[in-house]
């Protein structure tokens, strides 16, 4: 299934991109169609068909080893961008997350080595929950691993199978740090917090105000992987992150000037940790030194997008089942989380509040 390619683009290959129906994949088939690229897309079984989509994906299973590579036959991609990951083992089984993470990315890159023509960039995304509580404030590629979740494990084990095949495939890993943009599932720190705002919601319960994370915007990481995807630095694992901090209070302040009011904050002690890393940022360094400029888009810029786009969806809603609501979220670091690192920041339902209907995308960043 082919992707329309932008019109007046010029022809840059055939790019495969699994996950297309995720957060990230939606915003890098548009980049990678901006840039010329005739994509082609695999989603999970049962969700190819992604609501406003302008994109065609074909339903693949990554365990069905015999479909995948004969879909890879057909395809013949120039470049690959492998996204698709169990992501939410809360939702799921750690059987499943290890299955998804470890062996469906085992058989992608089984199905690419066997190909006449190998494709000249293969990015695989890890995460940067692979460093798990590391007691340093800013974390560079040379900081060791020490992941603390299923997730985790199965994206550290799916990055020591990768190198199987980097004698015959062209394979750079990119470790995500937090994240955040329009499309993004409100499960998540950043649009829950924005939902709030643009809803003009009259109180929310976080956790600690003060601790700083990096974020960056989904629009400069699709670019980055673009950028890797070109550059095909073969072997090399990066950090993909802004460099910059930005605390939870810091946030809170930016959409009091955007939204125009102040909402009230609790700080429930139950969210509050006694060992908590006061900043904790990642080093674009060894990006930079590959790719060049590293785009970074002030975070307020990103919240005022995401504030806009909530605030034309809002439909008119209940204050007090907003208040309710407000109080069942929780702050859960990146690096500890059960959550992909789709915006690590996570908020966290608790199992009475959970939605039992949860769409494949809860589970797989598919």
């Amino acid at each position: 299934m082919i992707a329309v390619v932008r019109p007046g683009a010029r022809r840059a290959g055939r790019a495969l991109v699994t996950g297309i129906g995720g957060f990230t994949g939606r915003h890098l088939v548009d980049h990678l169609g901006e840039l010329g690229y005739e994509v082609w897309g695999t989603a999970a079984p049962g969700t190819a068909k992604v609501a406003g989509a302008t994109f065609a994906t074909a339903e693949v299973d990554l365990l069905d080893e015999e479909r995948l590579r004969a879909w890879i036959a057909d395809a013949r991609p120039e470049v690959v961008a492998h996204l698709a990951a169990a992501s939410h083992v809360t939702q799921g089984t750690p059987a499943n997350t290890y299955l998804t993470n470890i062996v469906g990315t085992r058989n992608l890159l089984s199905a690419l080595a066997a190909l006449d023509t190998r494709p000249r960039a293969v990015l695989l995304a890890s995460s940067a929950n692979i460093y798990g509580n590391a007691p340093f404030e800013v974390l560079d590629e040379s900081i060791a691993p020490q992941p603390a979740n299923d997730y985790a494990i199965s994206k550290l084990a799916m990055e020591y199978a990768a190198r199987i095949w980097m004698d015959r495939l062209p394979i750079c890993i990119a470790r995500p740090f937090n994240y955040t943009g329009v499309g993004q599932r409100e499960d998540f720190l950043m649009p829950k917090v924005v939902g709030h705002h643009a809803r003009r919601a009259p109180t929310i319960s976080l956790g600690n105000l003060h601790v700083s994370r990096d974020f960056s915007d989904v629009r400069d990481v699709v670019a980055i992987y673009a950028k890797l995807l070109e550059a095909a630095p073969a072997g090399e694992i990066f950090n993909v992150c802004s460099g910059v901090g930005h605390s939870l209070g810091e946030v809170l302040a930016m959409l009091r000037e955007i939204a125009d009011y102040k909402i009230e904050v609790f700080v429930d002690p139950r969210f509050l940790r006694a060992n908590e890393v006061h900043r904790l940022v990642g080093s674009n360094i060894k990006l930079r030194r590959t790719i060049g400029r590293v785009p970074s888009t002030p975070l307020r810029q990103t919240l005022e997008w995401m504030y806009e786009h909530a605030e034309r969806r809002q439909p008119a809603t209940n204050a007090g089942s907003i208040e309710r609501a407000a109080s069942a979220f929780q702050l859960s670091d990146q690096l500890t989380s059960e959550k992909d690192a789709d915006s690590p920041w996570v908020v966290a339902v608790p199992a009475q509040a959970a939605n039992s209907s949860s769409s494949c995308e809860d589970k797989l960043d598919m």
